[in-house]
């Protein structure tokens, strides 16, 4: 995708990476930038540095960094033009014409299908062919009003009905099938995904229909009873959550997480307007860190089976370190035909009302209580060798939570539990909270003791082959970024003269910037290198490089890699040699010889 040049240097310009970073996370200055908890990973000391001066930004913990382009991209879920896109209208500039490559059409193309898809299948609820799937929603009790509010639709009992509708609007087969709207038949023909289905379109933030949810409306079929779009050029589960474009807009100051389309849509209708779910999957790092755009208390509304418990159980783990407020809604379950049977929110509002459930959602328990009750549940509590194992159990849970009033509480409560003196459980949750660190400590240690390990790019794909010179590689990246001033009007290197091909070629790139512009601009690289090559280069330029004497560190640079170029090309080069070299630089701690 090819933007004007001067079109994204001053895109770049009006949108400072702090006003845009601050827009999504809190952000406290220090010594001339700004740090604060990182976006893309779960922590509750701030690890992500922004840098006004070099318009990036980085994080310590989780590695990913890059400039105002490449942070939106991860944040919105962007491609590179839709990043540029979005950026552009926040500070209303207009795009220029741009050239599009067949990856950013196609997902423009997909988008504009799936919104015009969505409207076909709502014209199909309100026509002939929609009668099934109407009568289907009012056993449900689904109202005509809160199926516009979600765009809900019919597929017809038909096998083509979409595809010709689509193709009269210009679409090709193959945007039909890689919006996930079509299938491919065993003879090569195409054929409609959904059919005899309800349809839930799937909306994310900003209003874009990005796939699609079935459910199947005749009892007595074989089809799975759920259909969804698979993952497509704008589609990934891990990154949406059904019904939060709605739930967002919510006054209530949390956002109850349920399991299916049919629980969000129902909830919303008995006034609880702050319900989503997570597309039928386990809860994401990536859907935590999009619900912590909205609000910092979530409520888990799962299945009330092994199913959900489990569910509920891995969704409190990943929210564990993070700040929000975790409260958890069991649902109970109904009696019916002198058998208890599960229920999921739909079933309860259906049986018990909005008024029921307002109360079990008043008096849900935290996160931590259902764990605690969980363990208990796994123990025979009545027996000395059930206490004991309950005791360990619940310390490894309690040494986990960081904050100490907290863990004190439910230390006294698991004490209760087991039967057993205070004092007996504080001593077992101090064993396992120094267990704990002991591993920590031991992990770090190990890591510490392997600093070639280290030194190495975390992305395979652009390890060094000769660390040694990819360190001063490194080093001569960062002199150009802090002080271009030491080079001369020539480049003292060629690319080709780079052990790393992504450095050889970083280092061009950053040249040709410095001698057009007078500066570098990593915002500016976006377009050209992927995510995985700017996180490795924020990376490098985060590391400390002094400026005393950094005329002779340059040189040191130059030599050290011209020397293994050299070594690479010589017609002696030996192999043996090599190895040797790199042996020597592990013997000697990971420094440069």
């Amino acid at each position: 995708m090819a933007f004007d040049r001067r079109f994204v240097e001053e895109l770049i310009e009006r949108s400072d990476i702090v006003d845009v970073v601050g827009s999504y996370v809190p952000l406290t200055s220090k010594g001339g930038s700004y740090w604060g908890c990182c976006p893309f990973h779960s922590e509750k000391t701030p690890s992500f540095h922004v840098i006004p001066d070099k318009q990036m930004c980085y994080c310590f913990g989780c590695k990913k960094g890059g400039g105002v382009i490449n942070f939106v991209m991860e944040m919105e879920n962007l491609s590179y033009p839709d990043a540029v896109r979005f950026l552009a209208k926040r500070v209303n500039m207009t795009v220029p014409e741009e050239e599009h490559d067949d990856g950013s059409r196609l997902r423009s193309r997909i988008l504009q299908l799936n919104r015009d898809a969505a409207r076909f299948y709502y014209e199909q609820l309100h026509s002939p062919k929609g009668t099934a799937v109407l009568e289907y929603m009012k056993g449900r009790k689904i109202t005509q009003k809160n199926a516009m509010n979600f765009g809900l639709g019919a597929a017809a009992d038909e096998w083509d009905g979409l595809i010709t509708a689509m193709r009269q609007k210009g679409y090709g087969d193959g945007e039909l099938l890689a919006s996930g709207l079509a299938v491919r038949s065993k003879n090569g023909g195409i054929y409609d995904k959904f059919r005899n289905r309800l349809i839930f379109p799937v909306i994310d933030v900003r209003g874009d229909v990005l796939a699609f949810g079935g459910r199947i409306v005749d009892k007595n079929s074989d089809a799975a009873k759920y259909m969804n779009t698979q993952e497509t050029a704008v589609y990934s589960k891990r990154r949406v959550l059904y019904g939060l474009n709605l739930a967002k807009k919510s006054k209530r100051e949390n956002i109850i997480l349920v399991e299916g389309n049919i629980d969000v849509v129902m909830l919303h209708q008995a006034g609880f307007d702050n319900a989503c779910a997570s597309m039928g999957t386990a809860l994401t790092q990536e859907q935590i860190r999009l619900l912590s755009r909205y609000t910092k208390e979530l409520v888990l509304c799962y299945d009330n089976d092994d199913a959900g418990k489990a569910a509920t159980q891995k969704a409190l783990s990943l929210l564990n370190d993070t700040d929000f407020h975790v409260r958890v809604l069991e649902l109970p379950r109904r009696l019916v035909d002198g058998q208890y049977i599960k229920q999921d929110a739909d079933d309860f509002i259906k049986f018990h009302g909005a008024d029921a459930f307002e109360h079990l959602l008043s008096g849900s328990e935290s996160g931590i209580d259902f764990r605690m009750a969980q363990i208990a549940g796994q123990f025979d509590l009545k027996t000395d060798r059930g206490r004991i194992e309950y005791a360990s159990a619940a310390a490894k849970l309690l040494a986990t939570l960081s904050n100490a009033v907290e863990r004190e509480v439910y230390t006294m409560r698991a004490a209760e539990a087991a039967g057993i003196t205070a004092d007996a459980m504080k001593l077992e949750v101090s064993r396992a909270f120094k267990q704990k660190a002991y591993h920590e400590k031991k992990a770090q240690e190990r890591k510490d003791l392997n600093p070639v390990t280290n030194l190495q790019p975390r992305e395979r794909t652009i390890r060094y082959d000769d660390l040694r010179s990819a360190l001063a590689e490194e080093g001569v990246l960062r002199l150009l970024a802090l002080d271009d001033s030491l080079f001369g009007p020539e480049p003292p290197l060629q690319e080709s003269e780079f052990s790393s091909p992504l450095l050889g070629r970083l280092f061009s790139v950053l040249w040709s910037q410095v001698k057009q512009t007078g500066k570098i601009n990593v915002g500016a690289l976006a377009g050209d290198f992927t995510q995985e090559e700017i996180n490795h280069l924020s990376g490098i330029l985060q590391k400390p490089e002094s400026l005393k004497n950094a005329a002779q560190a340059l040189q040191d640079y130059c030599r050290i890699i011209q020397e293994s170029a050299n070594k690479r090309t010589a017609e002696h080069y030996d192999p043996l040699a090599a190895a040797m070299e790199k042996y020597k630089y592990k013997a000697n701690g990971g420094k440069l010889l």
